[in-house]
């Protein structure tokens, strides 16, 4: 008998449809209250570090540069007091086949598709994501269909993600493209239902463990490079996935001491989800409208716990302007002649700034790099913004910007300040959604200890938390 295929049918079947194209059941990992078994859930991937290092290495991905931005640190010491300005690495991922991170995550989820006997995978994706599931599966020998979200109702494509889909159509995968909304993972789940094709989800155990191995790279190199582990590492930051693979991998390197930074462009006002305001970003991803819901909420993703779980591994949460992202991008290719994406350079504005808050003998890196591409470049964004009515203009980010209305380049590097979320308002955000949506109303020991460790607090934390905020009354 035909399964009904409406939207309420679909999404009612999720839970089944992932297993089927997970071979996970998430019914596992499960208490039956708040807190279920994460370090259970990325144990069941069956892959050590050093086997997914070996199944990354086969199709050209990992072991890429670290590289040391000797004229960008110099000038971040021109702003800083005597003595101040850490040494900027960045961890050149663009070296990657596909040429960025998400290749890591890629290589471990197809090859697993691939192992489980698998004739095809999917990936519901606007990013980097699809390019390297794609290239993944061109390699392994798989079929590929990338589902995304690219236009407005007006059937116009914002030019980063129409780049991306090219990339994905030069792999050879089959690219769904849908209008801004809910279809989205209603045609997601729809397709993997009627292909019988692999979820090679973003935050699938498969994914993050991939991003495991930068993080332990980026220990063994500097380490190599500057006899110690890095002070600080700033990950740009949007579904979480960065944050939480490379926290993960340094811990798994023994660095007990760095300081895990996420970076997000601030474009606070603009609703991802809304028609008339999608075009009205000068980015796809890296920013405060995937980064705040999903460190707050990571299990409202395409698979039923999310192994991305970024307020596990942050210890600071700052954001940077669109401006500061563009004045930064093109800062690299002008002082060290290296020619990169915009997501990577979120974090690499984010660097500058507090680079100068750290002694100059201090290390931080910027865990990522990414492809540049004709709709990735700063120029066509910039004239696909001026498109769509916003101003573009020389002044004072922090003071000035306004997203949806302008974009404020610095006037000069001392006007690129990243600004500190108050991270312990997105704790008690996650505690709140949790709480509602497991709908208890008493908590046990294991979950006030689940939602410590998910917050990187304590009990006593959590418990203020839930009095302040009213819960379990």
């Amino acid at each position: 008998m035909a399964l009904a295929k409406d939207y309420k049918s679909v999404m009612g079947r999720s839970n089944d449809i992932m297993k089927e194209a997970l071979g996970l059941d998430y019914n596992d990992f499960e208490s039956g209250s708040v807190a279920f078994d994460y370090e259970a859930l990325m144990k069941a991937t069956g892959y050590t570090l050093d086997e997914v290092a070996k199944i990354q290495a086969r199709t050209a991905v990992g072991n890429t540069p670290l590289i040391e931005l000797r004229n960008l640190s110099a000038l971040a010491r021109k702003y800083a007091k005597p003595g101040y300005g850490a040494r900027i690495f960045a961890k050149d991922e663009a070296a990657n086949a596909s040429g960025s991170f998400k290749a890591r995550r890629a290589a471990c989820a197809v090859a697993h598709a691939k192992k489980m006997g698998y004739k095809g995978v999917i990936a519901a994706t606007s990013g980097n994501y699809g390019a390297a599931v794609a290239s993944q599966a061109a390699m392994q020998g798989l079929e590929c269909i990338i589902v995304q979200e690219c236009y407005d109702s007006r059937g116009v494509g914002q030019p980063e993600i129409v780049e991306k889909a090219r990339k994905c159509e030069a792999y050879g995968a089959e690219v769904i493209q849908l209008t801004v909304g809910p279809e989205l993972f209603y045609t997601f789940l729809s397709v993997l239902e009627d292909t019988g094709y692999f979820n090679a989800s973003l935050y699938s155990p498969f994914g993050i463990a991939g991003v495991e191995t930068l993080g332990y790279e980026i220990a063994m190199q500097c380490r190599e490079l500057v006899g110690k582990d890095p002070d600080m590492v700033v990950c740009t930051n949007a579904g979480g996935g960065m944050i939480t693979g490379t926290a993960r991998g340094l811990q798994k390197a023994g660095c007990v001491n760095t300081t895990m930074v996420a970076a997000s462009i601030d474009l606070t006002g603009l609703h991802m989800a809304s028609d008339g305001q999608f075009n009205k970003k000068s980015c796809t991803t890296g920013h405060t409208g995937f980064g705040v819901p999903y460190a707050t909420d990571p299990d409202h993703s395409d698979v039923p716990r999310s192994a991305a779980r970024p307020l596990r591994y942050m210890d600071r949460y700052v954001t940077v302007k669109q401006g500061e992202v563009m004045y930064m991008t093109e800062a690299l290719a002008n002082l060290e002649g290296i020619e990169r994406g915009p997501a990577g350079n979120t974090a690499l504005a984010a660097a500058f700034s507090l680079a100068q808050e750290l002694p100059e003998d201090a290390v931080i890196v910027i865990s990522e790099t990414e492809y540049t591409g004709a709709g990735k470049h700063i120029q066509p964004q910039l004239a696909f913004a001026r498109e769509n009515g916003i101003e573009i203009k020389f002044g004072d980010p922090v003071a000035e910007d306004n997203p949806g209305v302008n974009i404020v380049l610095p006037k000069d590097p001392s006007y690129i300040k990243a600004q500190d979320a108050d991270i312990n308002r997105f704790r008690k955000s996650l505690i709140k959604k949790a709480i509602t949506k497991a709908g208890v109303s008493e908590l046990t020991d294991a979950d006030y200890e689940f939602l410590a460790v998910e917050t990187k607090t304590d009990v006593d934390f959590v418990k203020k938390a839930i009095d302040e905020l009213g819960l379990l009354k």
